[in-house]
């Protein structure tokens, strides 16, 4: 599916930003990168898109981009802490916004390999989650990244 979906793709990444709820799979994806990333390096936006699409591809999460962005809904617990944070998921325009709009394009019609080294799990440093079970696959500026 994405694919087929590979020359709308761009048209999606062009557009203004939108609403983080409609279910275009590059502007769900741009989102993510954006907000788990925004003030990072463009490796850390593509590991964080990299996870998305390595869930994406695991048959324990959804088989939809948008899904996998919003699977668990708009209250905690959810596997993406800004999509239920209860605040506006629009971002600003400016350089992170254009950096993960360009990122998720890539992502997603020409991806490189996987930037996230098989991860489907990340956090950044400024936390320490309880996943004693996971294994750590990568590390960037400002995430770890877990399988």
């Amino acid at each position: 599916m994405i694919r087929a979906r590979a020359g709308l793709l761009a048209l999606a990444i062009l557009a203004p930003a939108a609403d983080a709820r409609a279910d275009d799979p590059a502007q769900c994806l741009a989102l993510a990168t954006y907000w788990e990333s925004k003030g990072c390096s463009r490796a850390d936006m593509a590991a964080v898109g990299g996870v998305v699409l390595n869930r994406l591809a695991d048959e324990e999460f959804p088989n939809e981009v948008c899904a996998v962005v919003k699977e668990g809904g708009e209250a905690p617990p959810c596997q993406f802490s800004w999509w239920c944070d209860g605040k506006p998921d629009r971002p600003e325009e400016g350089a992170d916004w254009r950096e993960a709009r360009a990122v998720a394009e890539q992502l997603l019609s020409a991806p490189p390999p996987d930037p996230a080294d098989g991860a489907l799990y990340f956090h950044s440093k400024d936390i320490d989650p309880p996943w004693p079970d996971r294994q750590k696959t990568a590390e960037t500026d400002c995430h770890i990244l877990y399988k």
